[in-house]
């Protein structure tokens, strides 16, 4: 178990806990939750052993395998399935060792080295590497890829696969779900519901927490508490508590007063049955843990609009894509004002694409759009924080959008944001992912937008700034457009759900939990649909089935196989290697010389040799027959699903 007692942290100046006491018994699965800076970090580093208490006491057992997430990328050059294979250290050793030992022929050491790596599951490293990478969202393509051709996301999306390779009693993850989308979110939840060891989980994601986790680990006032239940049952515990006090209750009336409001706009819009109850239900939970959330250090909203259009954006025949690839066809949509959408569909299906090209940052390929005289988008995407003038301070950037407007009222409004006194003037340059948020979001709501197109804004923000966004934009009078795997945040500030699929934009018409069902079950209902349309079902109404499809699945049904295939190939390779090692044996052991009293040892080594020959290529045949059958198992399946 993990044993903390009287634990007192500090760095530098700062002292992160005092007198701390926390006990996690193996396989218990806990979130950790503070405010940035409150040591949660700190503490992953301490569990690391990296850390030292300044004093008390903070025990792991000592056989404990810990497994963690880096935030660095520390090989460019290395092969993606490789980097993450790299995370399984002894892995790599036992291969190693395997490699010096053909290298010196010492037979009598390869058979023990066999077994070993057999004991590890190391003839199946290879399939589980690449599972970890489809589950993520990566094509058998992007597998054989350099690391330094992915981009920083994807590259954090590596480190995680890395982290899961490695066998652990204890696993940290800090922020795993910042970089990805919902289909790879649902395959995380999964795959930790599944993890037999202990698990230490930093996450801002409400929805995921509450997935994955059966308790809390709330950093504050420089303590450890622990509380039961996932997320959801710890805001209502604290909300309680906090709840008794007159400030709380002051500050809960006046959220509750926004949200009545919201509740009230929202009735009175909503015309689909399904949303309107997870909406009015999201609501409902809403209203009962503002108090959880009262010393939080943002309040902020976005200025209104001095103008509106209608429609704001009118799209009729759209085709969108990138260059000469269309990604999406037959686009037709209106924006209005008060529309609030949350935009949702499979990982590389459109979804950031449509809100580029509605941005005006990526060029309509054909078809018509018509935008009201008074647009005024408000647009954040993650590229936006590298645009950011790192040798500027907050005030400064604003200072450069608004240069009439007195000091005062920029630092009054940049206080809703966190960026207080002396923070508001040091440069962007040293500000962390989640203050260069806070930041462009602040830009955004300064300039007044009537339209705000929103790719991600959760990435990188804690629960309190996302608990200030969320009431931000209940409070928005404005339309908006929201792409995001923050699946809470959809619920409570949308009326109405859109769907890109397939090269279409649809509306959806279910809920938001109905949604999360359906991306579990994409693939298997386009096997479906393909199976109706080949056998003429004309009931089924199925699309048609072009090229460009058919082109898809059958590229995703080599990229199922393809573990499988290279994991036969690689056990034939072995297969052929071993029987050739014990030809040389036999040989070795046909010379009747080697039967001499002088050739004693010699003989003793080569029967050793022979035995372990013998076992190793009867388990790589076993092995090898099994693969076989599941191979042709799985394509059976597969092609039954084509209609095959």
């Amino acid at each position: 178990m993990i044993k903390i007692e009287s634990l007192t942290l500090q760095r530098g100046p700062l002292r992160l806990l005092e007198n701390a006491d926390l006990t996690l018994h193996p396989g218990q699965k806990a979130g950790l939750l503070g405010t940035n800076g409150a040591g949660k970090s700190s503490l992953f580093a301490l569990l690391r052993g990296e850390l030292s208490p300044d004093a008390g006491d903070c025990s792991l057992p000592p056989d404990w395998r810990i497994s963690h997430m880096q935030q660095e990328i520390d090989n460019l050059n290395r092969v993606a399935v490789d980097y993450v294979l790299d995370g399984d250290a002894r892995l790599r050793d036992i291969q190693q060792r395997l490699a010096d030992a053909e290298a010196q022929q010492l037979a009598a050491e390869l058979g023990t080295l066999y077994a070993e790596l057999e004991a590890h599951d190391g003839f199946s490293a290879d399939s589980r590497a690449r599972t970890l990478l489809a589950g993520l969202g990566f094509s058998s393509e992007q597998c054989e890829a350099k690391v330094g051709d992915f981009s920083g996301g994807w590259r954090m999306r590596l480190n995680l696969a890395q982290a899961l390779m490695c066998p652990s009693d204890l696993l940290l993850l800090d922020e795993p779900t910042n970089h990805l989308d919902l289909d790879a979110i649902l395959w995380l939840e999964d795959w930790l519901r599944a993890y037999q060891g202990t698990l230490l989980l930093i996450s801002h994601d409400r929805d995921f927490l509450d997935a994955v986790v059966e308790h809390i680990v709330h950093v504050e006032a420089r303590k450890l508490t622990l509380y039961r239940g996932g997320y959801t049952q710890f805001e209502r515990t604290r909300a309680e508590r906090l709840g008794q006090q007159q400030a709380a209750f002051e500050k809960q009336q006046a959220q509750r007063e926004h949200m009545q409001k919201y509740i009230a706009r929202f009735r009175a819009q909503a015309s689909k049955t399904k949303q309107a109850q997870s909406r009015l239900k999201a609501l409902e939970r809403m209203e009962n843990i503002g108090p959880a959330h009262i010393d939080s250090p943002f309040s902020f909203s976005f200025r209104e609009a001095d103008s509106q259009s209608s429609p704001l954006i009118d799209l009729h025949h759209g085709q969108l894509g990138y260059g000469d690839k269309a990604i999406l066809e037959q686009v037709k949509l209106q924006l209005v004002p008060g529309a609030r959408i949350g935009v949702l569909g499979p990982n590389g299906a459109g979804k950031s694409t449509l809100i580029k090209t509605l941005a005006g940052s990526l060029a309509l390929q054909s078809g018509e759009m018509k935008t009201g005289e008074h647009l005024a988008i408000g647009y954040f995407a993650q590229h936006q924080l590298d645009s950011l003038d790192p040798k500027a301070s907050p005030l400064l950037h604003l200072a450069r959008i608004a240069p009439q407007e007195r000091e005062q009222a920029l630092r009054n409004f940049l206080g809703g944001f966190d960026f207080h006194g002396a923070r508001a003037e040091e440069p962007v340059l040293n500000f962390s992912g989640g203050e260069k948020a806070r930041l462009a979001l602040a830009l955004i709501a300064w300039q007044k937008p009537n339209l705000l197109l929103l790719d991600e804004p959760t990435n990188h923000l804690d629960m309190e700034m996302r608990h200030a966004l969320t009431l931000a934009l209940q409070q928005f009078e404005g339309a908006m457009l929201l792409v995001s795997h923050d699946r809470a945040l959809i619920r409570d500030t949308t009326d109405e759900l859109w769907l890109v699929a397939d090269g279409r934009l649809k509306t959806y018409e279910d809920d938001l939990d109905t949604y999360t069902r359906w991306l579990a079950r994409f693939r298997q209902q386009q096997a479906d649909e393909i199976k109706a349309a080949n056998a003429g079902d004309a009931s089924a109404e199925p699309e048609r089935v072009d090229a460009k499809t058919q082109r898809r699945l059958a590229a995703e049904q080599r990229q199922r196989l393809a573990p499988l295939k290279k994991s036969i190939d690689k056990l034939e390779k072995e297969m052929s290697k071993a029987q050739a090692e014990l030809g040389e044996i036999e040989t070795a052991l046909a010379d009747a010389d080697i039967y001499s009293q002088d050739n004693k040892d010699q003989l003793k080594a080569l029967l050793a040799r022979q035995a372990a020959s013998k076992q190793l290529i009867e388990q790589l045949e076993e092995r090898w027959l099994e693969s076989n059958e599941e191979l042709e198992a799985m394509a059976e399946a597969e092609d039954a699903c084509n209609g095959a």
